[in-house]
């Protein structure tokens, strides 16, 4: 694959914020050969202002501004105008390091018959940067089943090859809203080759305006929907209405049925034979994970406490929060002191975990 064009495909709304660092950050990539197309999404803020200006300094930026229609509308409408073979996925407030395009050409052109590609990230919480890690889950491989149980890429780190995936398969589905990726990459990664560069070339950023956080709860219900969707056609699951359920209200009988509901899909891995099954497993524990984490977020301490107990799975969460959580049970006035205090340990692990970024500029120059 000589040189290929790529298609930078950037959705912006009311990103007024961020969207010069992050077009900044594309137009620094050390390779060159590509199209940016920046669609404007209804945003009422100077988002479009800011674009017009980026566009006057480099032309490889095209611009399509209308009235709002969403975010599944918008990719499929970038999706439409590219001309690249390569199409590369960038969010409006995050930060593409220099190689990221670089590298991820040169794994296609190592591998033409790959279909999408993903990146490693840092997390970028304020001016700081907290680095990411090589996730050895990533190692196995086996994509099509990982992604039956979570969004195997950050969409800010994908790249797809129109050279191998069909055209009517690399649409976005509206039936999938707020995890429109999770449902593209799991039908991609069903029938073509997948691939992680498991470094970071991608700094995303966390702040309580970004679609994550503003539609957390929507968010959790759609991906709760596709796994079930997923377990169903691959007769893992029996009672995918307990998904469904927990999604819709997290109460003492829908966390006894996801909890029922999680150890029959185990059960089932565990009778599977073949080399494949240890991916199963791997993407089970991080299904449980999400369970885990949704149930918590109720700051229900006792509904925490009969998931872990159901599950038999208290010896995979940190010690601090065993102790809290075993508190708050019995004593649940100690529940806000625990819950405050293991907080207020993961902040402070993430600020010396973390390395300044006085500028964007400064940042633009890592990795």
């Amino acid at each position: 694959m000589p040189d290929p064009l790529i298609s930078v495909v950037l959705p912006v709304y009311n990103g007024e914020p961020y969207i010069a660092a992050a077009l900044e950050s594309i137009l620094r990539q050390d390779y060159d050969r590509f199209e940016v197309i920046a669609l404007d999404d209804g945003s009422t803020d100077r988002s479009l202002e800011v674009l017009q200006l980026c566009r006057k300094a480099d032309d490889r930026i095209r611009i399509v501004s209308r009235e709002n229609r969403g975010l599944i509308a918008t990719l499929n409408e970038g999706i439409a105008l590219a001309r690249g073979d390569l199409i590369a996925r960038m969010d409006a407030d995050d930060i593409s390091y220099p190689t990221r395009f670089s590298r991820q050409v040169a794994l296609f052109a190592k591998q033409p018959q790959l279909a999408i590609s993903g990146t490693g990230i840092d997390q970028l919480l304020g001016n700081r940067v907290v680095r990411g890690r090589p996730n050895p889950i990533y190692q196995t491989g086996d994509w099509h089943i990982l992604s039956t149980f979570f969004t195997i890429f950050l969409h800010s780190t994908v790249m797809y090859n129109r050279n191998v995936i069909p055209e009517d398969m690399l649409v976005y589905d509206a039936a999938y809203v707020h995890a429109e990726d999770f449902d593209l990459f799991g039908r991609i990664a069903r029938q073509f080759p997948a691939a992680m560069i498991d470094e970071s070339l991608v700094a995303y950023r966390i702040h309580r305006d970004s679609v994550s956080s503003r539609h957390k709860q929507q968010m959790r219900q759609t991906h709760l929907k596709i796994v079930a969707e997923n377990l169903e056609r691959q007769s893992l699951c029996d009672d995918p209405d307990a998904l469904h359920a927990i999604g819709a209200a997290v109460t003492p009988e829908t966390v006894c049925r996801a909890a029922n509901c999680l150890l029959a899909i185990e059960r089932k891995i565990a009778e599977r034979v073949g080399p494949t099954r240890s991916s199963y497993a791997h993407g089970s524990l991080c299904f449980f994970y999400f369970l885990y984490q949704l149930i918590i977020d109720e700051q229900r301490p006792e509904l925490t406490h009969a998931f872990l107990t159901l599950t038999g799975k208290w010896q995979l969460i940190r010690r601090r929060e065993r102790y809290g959580l075993r508190s708050a049970a019995y004593a649940p006035w100690l529940c806000r002191f625990s819950d405050g205090a293991t907080r207020r340990l993961d902040l402070m692990a993430r600020y010396y975990q973390s390395v300044p970024a006085k500028t964007v500029q400064s940042l633009q120059g890592l990795a």
